[in-house]
């Protein structure tokens, strides 16, 4: 940096300067990445549980029809009944 080149105060004072805003950089970078990684995996929560829950629906709407009748038939019949 500026304090290999140059042997001020100013010039190491700079240097330090430099190299905590890229740590600093590095830590909001790992922590974006933590984030990133937990809204992945509440989106894939949020994906199964609507899989599940239109299962459900479609599981009690199956429940709420009515079961349909066979229909009588109308007439006579060749063997008697």
């Amino acid at each position: 940096m500026a304090a290999s080149v140059l042997n001020s105060p100013k010039a190491v004072e700079m240097s330090i300067f430099v190299v905590r805003a890229f740590v600093h950089l590095r830590q909001i970078l790992a922590g974006n990445r933590q984030l990133a990684a937990k809204l992945n995996e509440l989106e894939r929560r949020i994906a199964t549980h609507d899989k599940n829950i239109v299962a459900l629906f479609q599981a009690v709407r199956g429940l709420m029809a009515v079961p349909e009748k066979p229909r009588r038939r109308i007439g006579f019949s060749k063997d008697g009944a």
